[in-house]
């Protein structure tokens, strides 16, 4: 069916639908005492069902046994009825319903809000963050209060027990979301000694962590560190940030203006001081070397008076 997303139904759960809701056959006038397989043949002879086979055939690695909903079915080449393991997709679209229409409106604006966050007023920012982390809190408790109790009656009863079955399943009512009793387990008894060395696993790490888990001056920074963070969130608004802008757009203009002055000072003239020190500088070997040559031609006439004595 090109990768298309249908409703399916189950034939033996179709068969027990008829029997326990017998006032449905009503609307079928004088074919209500059609049996259940003449009912859902007739559906198929007018293409508003299909029958579907389930894609994997054969139980998948890490399984026990096929999946009663599987997620990808496959056209039967024989379109007829059955109660063992056959699968019939409506072939026609639902009316959309009022609540769906309001939905497809709602969840737009939801997106823009939620990318609106940073300038709601503070009042609001707080409500949206303790929201959050209230709801968030409660799914992580939810969570791992059922997987301690999954591995308590797993470990002493050898026992598969999931309270809220759905609570991770990707496509299912709501209904099936928050239903509370686990189903029955099918599944062989685990042995005594593989419950005994995930126990013994279990404790090890979790004694591993407590010894390994930061001190309180950590602790304390941790929790610096993110309630500054969220500090930073809710305190920001527009006119801080444009305030910021402002300031540090005056804060480069006045740098831009003290760098040319500076620039400016330095390219004029010299103080005539520096000028009259680098003459003196200058002066300065002259004067040794005509004291040196007068001594040299000194010594020359005392040696010529020499010459003559």
């Amino acid at each position: 069916m090109q990768e298309t997303r249908v409703e399916y139904f189950r034939g033996k759960d179709f068969t027990t639908f008829m029997k326990n809701h017998a006032e449905v056959r009503e609307i079928l006038g004088p074919d209500k005492d059609l049996e259940v397989e003449d009912v859902v043949n007739t559906l198929l002879s007018k293409n508003l069902v299909i029958r579907c086979d389930r894609v994997w055939k054969t139980v998948r690695p890490g399984k026990k046994k096929l999946s009663s909903w599987p997620a990808h079915l496959e056209i039967h080449h024989e379109q007829v009825f059955t109660e063992n393991d056959g699968f019939f997709a409506w072939m026609f679209l639902k009316r959309r319903t009022l609540w769906q229409t309001i939905l497809s409106f709602v969840w737009p604006l939801f997106a823009l809000a939620v990318c609106l966050f940073p300038v709601y007023p503070y009042q609001c920012k707080i409500v949206v963050l303790y929201s959050c982390a209230g709801a968030l809190l409660f799914i992580v408790s939810l969570l791992l209060l059922r997987a301690a109790i999954f591995g308590i009656l797993w470990v002493l009863f050898g026992k598969r027990v999931w309270f809220f079955p759905n609570i991770n399943a990707e496509e299912t009512t709501f209904r099936e979301l928050v239903r509370f009793w686990p189903e029955k387990d099918e599944g062989e008894r685990p042995k005594l000694s593989s419950r005994l060395f995930y126990a013994t696993v279990a404790v090890l790490v979790i004694l591993l962590l407590r010894h390994h888990a930061p001190d309180e001056a950590a602790r304390a920074r941790y929790q610096k560190k993110v309630s500054n963070i969220i500090d930073d969130v809710l305190e920001w608004s527009p006119k801080l940030a444009l305030s910021g802008m402002m300031e540090k757009h005056t804060g480069a203009n006045a740098t831009e203006s003290s760098n040319y002055s500076s620039e400016t000072g330095s390219g004029g003239h010299a103080p005539p001081t520096n000028n009259n020190e680098g003459e003196t500088a200058e002066a300065d070997p002259d004067m040794d070397s005509q004291t040196n040559s007068g001594d040299v031609q000194d010594d020359d006439e005392n040696g010529d008076d020499d010459m003559r004595t």
